[in-house]
């Protein structure tokens, strides 16, 4: 990729300089005073950013299917009950995580493009009555948004035992997410999304509920990496500014975070989310414009900070080198039942109103290289409407 190249996709995306400067500070030990101060900082920033203060952070160098397979192996045994609610490809990568750990799940697969009804996720629960009941925010496979709290309150409702698990890989940080509020257990990310951090931290944040079952399991974690047993007096142990050793922590990587995260916090989570909205909505609305069609089939379930547009008639995947050749990197469809009928936009992290009308003309262009006829610049006006 070029450095005059756009990264649109759904992660990883555009970082800001200050949080690159900070990737790229002198190393320090992972016992030093200024990298102990910075990670508990960090750690405690993080409980800000998940609306968790009563929650345990997790900083682990790794990916947001670490975090996902973290979020498991601490708190599933052999047999128990899980249900899990599939949007898409991420959604049943934990269900294949839970069943690698010894549960039996119950997964619930909405259409591509569409949620689970809620009155079967309410009738599952109250004759399933998981032990862990898991959604994913934000599928990044097809844009498609699940509402967190309403789903957090069916399951206290329906089967107040479960703990619940949000994957918030493509959410947390460019949507709302109130993990103490509205009684999530497990609410986990990856940096290189809304985060605003390149690749390379699984981030969790684990409620006093996960934390009390993780520590009345009775047999040993079946991941020795992922185990709280080694990780939990580490992250008490930065919160507390003490140096400690387990593995050793991706120093750079958390001076990273700690910027992104003081960023996050400066912008204010309120206006941040508004951000994302606002231009989420402006790029929609440019793409309908355009007369392209969405992998979402209601325009509320479609994700603020990512975007799945279905190829018109006609057109097929060449169409995402031509927006290449414009500058602009977009990424193809990941779903399997429609991988070769759709691309996908992220706007996410730092992004602002000039990319999203950047991206637009990209596009418009692609399309009327490839032979798609409609009103050249219609939706790059139209998005610079709303902007």
């Amino acid at each position: 990729m070029s450095e005059r190249d756009l990264l649109m996709i759904p992660g990883p995306v555009n970082f800001d300089p200050g949080v690159l400067r900070a990737l790229s500070a002198p190393t320090a030990g992972h016992t030093a005073p200024e990298f102990v101060e910075r990670f508990g900082q960090a750690l405690e920033w993080m409980k800000q950013v998940f609306i968790a203060p009563s929650g345990m952070p997790f900083v682990i160098a790794g990916s947001g299917t670490l975090a996902m397979d973290m979020a498991v192996c601490n708190l599933v045994e052999p047999g128990d009950r899980a249900l899990a609610l599939s949007t898409g490809y991420f959604s049943d990568r934990m269900t294949a995580i839970l069943e690698r750990y010894g549960a039996e799940v119950t997964t619930l697969c909405a259409a591509p493009g569409d949620t689970v009804p809620v009155e079967q996720v309410q009738t599952t629960l109250e004759r399933v009555r998981p032990k862990l009941f898991a959604m994913t925010q934000v599928d990044t496979s097809t844009g498609v948004a699940v509402d967190v709290r309403a789903l957090t309150k069916l399951a206290r409702d329906a089967a107040p035992d479960a703990l619940v698990v949000v994957d918030g890989v493509c959410s947390v940080a460019g949507m709302e997410l109130q993990q103490d509020a509205w009684g999530v257990d497990i609410a986990l990310t990856a940096s290189q999304k809304a985060m605003g951090v390149p690749p390379g931290l699984a981030l969790l944040v684990a409620s006093p509920r996960a934390l009390e079952t993780f520590k009345a399991r009775k047999k040993p974690v079946a991941n020795y990496y992922g185990d709280w047993t080694n990780w939990l007096p580490i992250m008490e142990a930065y919160l507390a500014r003490k140096g400690m050793y387990f593995a050793t922590p991706p120093v750079n990587m958390v001076y990273a975070l700690h910027e992104s995260l003081r960023q996050i916090l400066a912008e204010g989570l309120e206006a941040r989310i508004a951000r994302h909205k606002k231009l989420s909505d402006a790029f929609k609305v440019g793409v309908r414009q355009i007369g392209l069609a969405q992998v979402p089939v209601r325009a509320e379930i479609a994700a603020p900070t990512m975007s799945a547009i279905y190829f018109p008639d006609g057109i097929d995947s060449k169409l995402i080198g031509k927006i290449r050749q414009r500058n602009v990197v977009v990424a193809g469809g990941i779903h399997p039942l429609i991988r070769d009928k759709y691309f996908r936009v992220g706007h996410m992290g730092v992004v602002s109103p000039g990319d999203i009308s950047a991206t637009l003309a990209a596009i418009e262009g692609a399309l009327l290289a490839s032979g798609y006829r409609f009103d050249a610049g219609a939706g790059v006006a139209a998005a610079e409407t709303m902007l």
